[in-house]
């Protein structure tokens, strides 16, 4: 074997062991699965949970707790757009936990006597148990396993943002920033508007920070909805409580919620050089 061809060997090995080195694949992993088994609802759960980069420090840090926070569903996206803040907009880092569905007509509606939604969604009207599930399970899960502080939101859209607006008249004090976006209102005849005043009395809402939008280009009814929640909200006087309302002059039903979250965080985290 010549000078010349044992050079050119050499080097082709090497190049092809550099090549091989540099492929090697490894996972791609942006947080964490948890499962739990629930008391109230009778079943397993799934958390898609993100820890920020700087978790390992010693802080703590605020919550985001995601309806409808499967995998398919808007936990990526929804943690892409706080990754985008953290970057640019020096938002505080953040957990967030995405809550995959397993009903979430199940889960996000309560009872109602109307006859024609019983038959249309048969399996509706337990919300109160998802809510005890919140209350009683999963925020004491989180807080007793991850590095939080007392900051938490809320996020749910359409019949999660029902939900959202049921938690915030009926138990006002588990989340201190509520992130509403197209909310359902129109369940049960809008029984949920009616009860307003009264629940927002008896329950003592106060020190919260309530975001309300909906896209120009929905349905009447959401657009109506939205309008009106806002209203009586502000109509009660509540005490230290922020409430914003945005119409979204290019967005419909599906496009909605990513813009919403945006316009929510440049409201919370404004650009700052």
């Amino acid at each position: 074997m010549n000078l010349n061809f044992m050079k050119s060997y050499v080097f082709i090995s090497l190049l092809m062991l550099s090549f091989f080195t540099f492929s090697q694949e490894s996972p791609l992993a942006i947080g964490e699965i948890h499962k739990m088994q629930s008391t109230q609802l009778n079943e397993e759960r799934t958390l898609n949970i993100y820890l920020p980069p700087s978790y390992s420090d010693t802080s703590d840090f605020p919550v985001f707790y995601v309806l409808d926070g499967s995998m398919n569903e808007d936990f990526l996206h929804l943690v892409g757009l706080i990754q985008f803040f953290n970057l640019q907009f020096k938002m505080p880092e953040v957990i967030v936990v995405g809550i995959a569905n397993v009903d979430r007509k199940r889960d996000f509606t309560f009872k109602t006597e109307v006859q024609s939604l019983n038959e249309k969604y048969p399996t509706t009207g337990h919300s109160e148990a998802f809510i005890n599930f919140l209350k009683l399970e999963l925020i004491p899960y989180v807080n007793n396993n991850f590095k939080v502080s007392t900051e938490s939101y809320l996020i749910g859209q359409s019949l999660g943002g029902l939900l959202a607006t049921e938690i915030l008249l009926k138990e006002p004090k588990l989340f201190k920033h509520y992130l509403i976006v197209s909310p359902s209102l129109w369940w049960d005849n809008g029984s949920l508007k009616k009860d307003l005043p009264e629940l927002v009395q008896k329950n003592r809402l106060k020190d919260l920070d309530v975001y309300i939008s909906v896209g120009a280009k929905e349905h009447r009814i959401m657009r109506n909805d939205a309008a009106e929640l806002y209203s009586l909200l502000k109509k009660a006087k509540l005490e230290n409580v922020t409430i914003d309302l945005e119409k979204l002059a290019y967005e419909n039903h599906a496009t909605v919620l990513h813009q919403s979250i945006y316009r929510s965080l440049m409201k919370l985290f404004p650009f700052q050089e």
